[in-house]
């Protein structure tokens, strides 16, 4: 199995060399994680909940908000860091 930077090798030096190594990196993880959601997402369509049959299984449903809460968090990053390289220092 091939590491994330070997994967994804062509993506995090294309977004690397955009946004910088740091932030780079975070918008690949961003794409990941949205590929993830989107994945969770065709799964639900064919795995449905026992007691209701209109929604995901309570695990995909579980995956999805992790996953949901983990793009908030490094969007968040993201953003932080890009406060901090526009203001300038004193």
């Amino acid at each position: 199995m091939m590491s994330a930077f070997q994967e994804h090798k062509e993506e995090l030096e294309h977004f690397e060399q955009m946004f910088g190594r740091e932030r780079g990196r975070l918008a690949v993880s961003l794409d990941r994680i949205t590929n993830a959601l989107v994945l969770v997402g065709q799964h639900g369509v064919y795995c449905t909940s026992g007691r209701n049959p209109m929604v995901p299984a309570m695990d995909l449903r579980m995956i999805n908000q992790e996953l949901v809460h983990a793009k908030e968090l490094v969007q968040s990053v993201m953003e932080e860091l890009r406060r901090a390289k526009q203001t300038p220092k004193s």
